[in-house]
Parts: C-alpha cells; structure tokens; sequence
C-alpha cells in the first residue's frame, strides 16, 4: 500500500479547531433537522390520517432545492464562506420559531419550511466549499468521512430523539428546540471559524448570477465523471422510500410514534457503520467498491415485500443504510474534481439533483402507499433503485477507467 492509498487517521482532524467548529455545527444542525422533520411528520399524519399527505410535507424538506441549488449556492462563492453560514443560520432561527407557535396553520407551516429549506442550501454549499480550505490533500479526504458520519449520527440522534422529543413536548416544543440548535450553530461557526475571503470576491462579482449560473452548469453537465457521479447519489432517491413512509409503515407493524424513530434511525444508523467501515480501507478499493454498494443499498429493501417484523425490518434498513455509504465516496470524488472558485456553486448543483430526486421519490412512495401497503412500496422502490444503481454505475465505469494510485479526482 503506497502513502497516497494509506488511509489517514480520522483522530488527526480533530487537532484543528476550525475543524472542531464546523463538525459541532453539523452536529446540533442535523439534529435539529432530522427532530423536526419527525415532529413534522407526526403532526400532518395524526391532523389527515393521509400517508401522502404525510410524504408530501417530507418531500417539502427536499424540494425547495430545486430553486435554491441553483440560485443560492452561489453565495458560497461570492461571499465569505464562515458569513454565509452564520447568516443563514439566524435566518432559519428566526423562521423555525415561527413554526413553532401553537395553533399555527399546515399551509403556513409548509411556507415556512419551504424558506427554511431554501437557505439551507447556501449554508450547505458554503460548509462543503470551506472544508478543503481547512482540510488539505488525504486530511480533507478523513475529514469528509467524519462529516458524512456526522450527519448520519446527528441523524441518528434526531431520528430516535424525535419519537420521544414529540411525545413529551408536542410538535411545538420539538420545532422549538430545533430552532435553539441554530442558534449554536452560528455562535460556534462566528467564533471558531477563521474569516476567508470570497474566491470571487473581485471580478467576478461583475459577472452577472445568470452567467455564474450557466458557468457551474456548464461544469457539472458536460464532465462525464462529475455526470456519473452525480447520477450514484441520485439513486438515494429510491431507498430514501422507507423514510417517506415511516409513519404509516409504523402504524402498519402495530407501532407508534417511538417505532417511527426507530425505523429512521435504523438507516442512518448502518449509515454510520458503513462510512466508518469505509474509511479504514485504502482509496482504491473505496472506489471500486462505490458502484456494488450502490445496487446493495436498493436490493435489500427487496427484503420488505415479505412483510418481516420490527426486527428483520429495522435489519434490512439497517443494511441498506450501510451500503448507502457508497456516498462518502461519490461526495469526495466530485468536490475533489471542482475547482475552489466553482466549487460552491457546483455543489449546490449536485444537491439540487440529489434533493429532487429524493423529493419525487417520496412523494411517489407516499402516493403508492395510499394503494399499496407500505412494506410493498418500500420493496417496489429498491427493485426500481437496483436499476437505477446499475445505470449509473455503467456511466461511472464508462467514464472512469482504470486510472494509476494517486490520480483519483483527475479529470
């Protein structure tokens, strides 16, 4: 194994405290998501006993990305990184608060969260844009991996806490407490993150957005690799189908609200493992790894038309949620193939993919399952993500052959 393949120690990350900053911001935000995304969805399916309903206002929280990737990522590039996020942040306090007043109406609600969705898009593309400024060479790469294992253990955290969050406090105080975590994620991210100019703070701030816009499209679309890339993390949009369905699937094995943040974390919690697994094997293998992963995560879904019980079904999640580490992968290879002057808007690009992809998939989850029951639904979408995974890893195959140690991310 030469020094290039040679994994770097995770625990070396955490040595450096704007590092320390951004993963405690990642932490409590992504929490605060995954809880009130629970308590959201607990509150429309007990007011419309409707599981689409219920999908749809999940879908909510993926759908505004549509607008918001491609309009609002920019801002990573034409603005300081660590100001885009704080503002962000204490935009989304001041909209989450609002939800959370008693009484409040589901259309108002769903507005709300549309904004809140909106301005998580530049927050996100200005995090993903920062960390290979603060993490360089095999670090960023270890530092990616923590990242994504952040997000999929805060998720954890909110996903189990959210049942319990909402049984004790109501949706309400559940929102609330999500507003209080980006409150602690702009002090941390104010004080523990250094301040770094905008790289197109000068010329290109004359450039017109339209122009930007077509610019980073422009990169992302004709880039065979960054293409195939993007199309593997779109196929999240079939085994997100649990998710979408959570409540009624609960409802469906005799449970209640605990149950639903049982199966959601059950996902997130295999997440955790496979990205850890990951991260301690050589690049390479990484790599040739990321396409079978990616057709395992929807084929053990298939496992649900069975119709198990709690526990096989929290099992088949559960490995499903570690195949889909495929991600930590595909997401270091893209940022690592853009450069830093487009790599925010180019992010934002990918998300905007990635979040409609798994938008419709829900809303199409949510819509079979006033059909079909909800296990079928869950099986139904792995078979057609098994597909899609096998599409997608030919385009990655074809457009990425074999290349020497050392030259992966080279275009």
């Amino acid at each position: 194994m030469t020094g290039l393949d040679r994994p770097v120690g995770i625990h070396r990350v955490f040595a450096l405290g704007e590092f320390r900053a951004l993963f405690a911001a990642q932490l409590v935000s992504v929490a605060g998501d995954q809880l009130a995304r629970v308590a959201l969805s607990i509150l429309v399916f007990d007011r419309t006993r409707s599981a689409g309903w219920a999908a749809a206002t999940y879908a909510l929280t993926f759908l505004p990305d549509l607008l918001g990737g491609p309009l609002l990522s920019g801002l990573a590039d034409r603005f300081p990184r660590r100001s885009v996020m704080v503002l962000a942040d204490l935009a989304r306090l001041v909209l989450v608060s609002a939800m959370a007043v008693p009484g409040m109406s589901l259309p108002a609600v769903a507005g709300l969260l549309v904004l809140v969705q909106l301005l998580n898009t530049p927050w996100g593309a200005a995090r993903a844009a920062l960390l290979p400024q603060v993490l360089e060479g095999e670090l960023f790469v270890a530092g990616n991996a923590v990242f994504s294992m952040t997000t999929q253990s805060a998720q954890v955290l909110g996903f189990a806490g959210g049942g319990l969050t909402v049984a004790f406090l109501g949706p309400s105080g559940a929102l609330w407490v999500d507003a209080g975590t980006f409150a602690v994620s702009a002090t941390v991210i104010r004080w523990g993150v250094r301040l770094r100019a905008a790289p197109n703070a000068s010329a290109d701030r004359k450039v017109r957005w339209a122009a930007e816009l077509r610019a980073g499209l422009f990169l992302v679309t004709r880039d065979r690799k960054l293409r195939a890339l993007v199309a593997l993390a779109c196929v999240s949009g079939f085994y997100i189908a649990g998710e979408a369905i959570a409540a009624p699937y609960a409802a469906e094995l005799g449970g209640g609200a605990a149950t639903v943040g049982s199966l959601l974390a059950s996902y997130a919690v295999g997440n955790v493992v496979g990205m850890a697994l990951l991260a301690r094997i050589p690049r390479q293998l990484r790599t040739r790894l990321m396409v079978p992963l990616a057709v395992l995560a929807c084929a053990t879904l298939i496992g649900c038309a069975a119709n198990p019980g709690l526990s096989l079904t929290l099992t088949l999640w559960f490995c499903s949620g570690a195949a889909g580490a495929y991600n930590l992968t595909a997401s270091t290879l893209f940022v690592q193939a853009v450069p830093d002057s487009r790599r925010g808007q180019a992010f934002g690009l990918a998300v905007t993919a990635l979040r409609v992809s798994q938008g419709v998939g829900v809303v199409l989850a949510g819509l079979a399952a006033e059909h079909l029951s909800p296990h079928l639904v869950v099986a139904l979408a792995g078979a057609l993500g098994v597909l899609a995974a096998g599409a997608a890893g030919l385009a990655w195959r074809r457009a990425s052959p074999p290349v020497a140690p050392g030259s992966v991310g080279d275009r």
